[in-house]
């Protein structure tokens, strides 16, 4: 397995495809003036937001491979493992690439809300396809921030080129809006999957053995990104992934209610709380009774 490296600086990524370094911080890289690279896996120091415009070489994402087969853009932050596992394979770049890295953006808008686009940590499967029209719009912000770069630096250059990339990833933040309603069909297939996944849970010792499931825990069996699992489960249904598992941990506890022979305390260390008075605290949130107002009711 290939060695991973540090991709620490935007002069490192220029260099690794043979193009000129315009600016210390940010690049944009039309991909077919790149030479061929070596396949490697690298640990990535930058931002970068890879368009790739045709099939290429099984890439590591994530936790797992890509395969393009259309017009894809991924997205990797600082911190993540990307590229690709064989060795001494050389391929040849395609599409487009930008990459920044954080200083760039420090003290701006944009370093402050970036947090905000979560793709940046999604992963494999959750990758954004673009149709002919998206892809032009995205084309053309990668125009104008090379044609910002290609220009002698004044002081208006940084705020251009950072609000291209805003306006960038903008429009992926749309793109993935509407890909979230076409793919409709299966956001509603994995929210079933995760009702059964939850039920299944309190059925079982997990409850007694891990306490309360999670939302990390359940995007996990769900094989997504805690991010990816949190939007979708937002856009279906109003809800944070947080108050949507809540809302079904309540759903679990009102059934157990009506077995008298145990005590709240007893259906409260049964469901994985560690303290009854937490459970108390969350039903009576949810409920606007009490656990022991709610038994009496009913």
């Amino acid at each position: 397995m290939n060695k991973i490296i540090k991709l620490d600086s935007v002069t490192q990524f220029n260099t690794e495809r043979g193009q000129e370094t315009l600016h210390p911080l940010v690049t944009v890289l039309d991909q077919s003036k790149s030479k061929m690279i070596k396949m490697s896996r690298f640990f990535s120091g930058l931002y970068v937001v890879f368009l790739k415009e045709e099939k290429c070489a099984d890439m590591l994402y994530g936790r797992g491979h890509y395969d393009y087969q259309q017009e894809t853009i991924i997205f990797i932050a600082p911190g993540q493992l990307a590229g690709f596992d064989e060795e001494d394979t050389l391929i040849q770049p395609n599409g487009w690439a930008l990459a920044f890295h954080p200083d760039f953006i420090h003290g701006t808008s944009l370093g402050k809300h970036i947090h905000n686009y979560h793709f940046f940590l999604y992963s494999i499967q959750e990758a954004l396809h673009v149709s002919e029209r998206e892809k032009s719009d995205l084309l053309d912000c990668f125009y104008k921030i090379q044609r910002e770069l290609v220009r002698s630096i004044d002081r208006h250059s940084k705020k251009l080129v950072i609000s291209n990339i805003e306006l960038l990833l903008n429009y992926c933040e749309r793109f993935y809006d509407r890909q979230f309603i076409t793919r409709e069909h299966v956001n509603r297939d994995i929210l079933t999957r995760f009702e059964s996944l939850v039920d299944n849970y309190f059925t079982s010792d997990k409850p007694a053995m891990i306490g309360l499931p999670t939302v990390a825990y359940c995007a996990e069996e769900l094989h997504l990104s805690p991010k990816y699992f949190g939007d979708l489960v937002k856009k279906e249904t109003g809800q944070s992934a947080q108050e949507y598992l809540q809302n079904k941990i309540i759903d679990a506890a009102k059934e157990r209610m009506f077995d008298a022979g145990k005590s709240i305390s007893e259906i409260a260390y049964g469901m994985g709380f560690k303290y009854p008075q937490h459970f108390a605290r969350l039903f009576k949130q949810r409920v606007g009774k009490t656990p022991q107002e709610y038994r009496l009711m009913n």
